[in-house]
């Protein structure tokens, strides 16, 4: 299945100097993938990542690819290896901290190709409700942990609930998708169950991973369940039985609920019992 991007809730990153993952990672259950030519290498291999990344968009792959960030030599070289090229779906700009970086990263992209801003530190916590509302932002990402590393917060999901609630609310004044939480490192199936049942109650409606075996426990936690589902298919057959009619202020909101979730349950496949 193909999903559409604004509503992706897995996205895989993959190291950009290893091509030999990336036709795997396009065929795993990762929603989207993301080809990275940022954290993931050392400096000295950057342009060789980029021209491995950029030669597998231009022979027939398909991916997003994570820039360097604004405030290195690589972002521009990034830029322009990449503007242009058919399989390239869009960027995730690094360590974003304001709407300025969103829009020069666009408009050098030919001011077509999207931005995903990954925000990873406090200057850019605080300014994700402009990062939000420039021109060709597409999603925010959490880059949870340099934003650690940034503020010194610890891994509590309790201390990091201000920068989550941050990017879920600064994503709706903006008018984009919800946000895609950071990645949970631990392999623990349990941990990233919680984890992702975590971001999902504060509005997060994606995660990022780093591992394939991440991707079934994402997929799942972030998707509506079949009981969602179920109600929502209930819902909407007994309004259409009654003409449409409202009864109370309760139905405006759960009527919304309900389309929503049957949007998403047909674009991942979910069935009410």
């Amino acid at each position: 299945m193909t999903i559409p991007a604004e509503i992706s809730r897995s996205w895989l990153l993959v190291n950009g100097l290893h091509t030999e993952r990336f036709a795997i990672a396009a065929k795993s259950r990762a929603d989207q993938i993301i080809l990275d030519i940022e954290d993931a290498v050392d400096p000295k291999f950057k342009p060789e990542a980029r021209t491995k990344v950029a030669d597998w968009l231009s022979s027939g792959g398909s991916a997003w690819v994570r820039i360097n960030d604004f405030t290195t030599d690589f972002w521009l070289d990034d830029l322009k290896a990449l503007k242009g090229i058919a399989g390239l779906k869009g960027v995730m700009l690094a360590k974003t901290e304001s709407a300025e970086q969103v829009e020069q990263s666009f408009e050098a992209l030919g001011g077509v190709t999207p931005v995903l801003a990954l925000i990873e530190s406090a200057l850019g916590i605080e300014e994700a409700r402009y990062i939000a509302s420039a021109r060709g932002a597409f999603r925010l990402a959490f880059g949870s942990g340099d934003y650690r590393r940034d503020t010194g917060t610890s891994v509590d999901n309790m201390a990091m609930l201000y920068p989550r609630s941050k990017l879920v609310v600064a994503s709706r004044v903006g008018g984009l998708p919800g946000p895609i939480d950071g990645p949970t490192v631990s392999s623990s199936h349990p941990i990233l169950r919680e984890q992702s049942e975590h971001a999902v109650a504060l509005g997060l409606t994606g995660k990022l991973c780093l591992d394939t075996d991440q991707l079934a426990v994402i997929n799942e936690t972030i998707s509506p369940t079949t009981s969602d589902v179920t109600w929502a298919y209930e819902f909407l057959q007994d309004f259409e039985a009654r003409g449409r009619v409202v009864r109370d202020g309760s139905d405006p909101p759960r009527l919304g609920r309900a389309e929503k979730i049957i949007k998403l349950a047909e674009a991942f496949g979910i069935t009410p019992r």
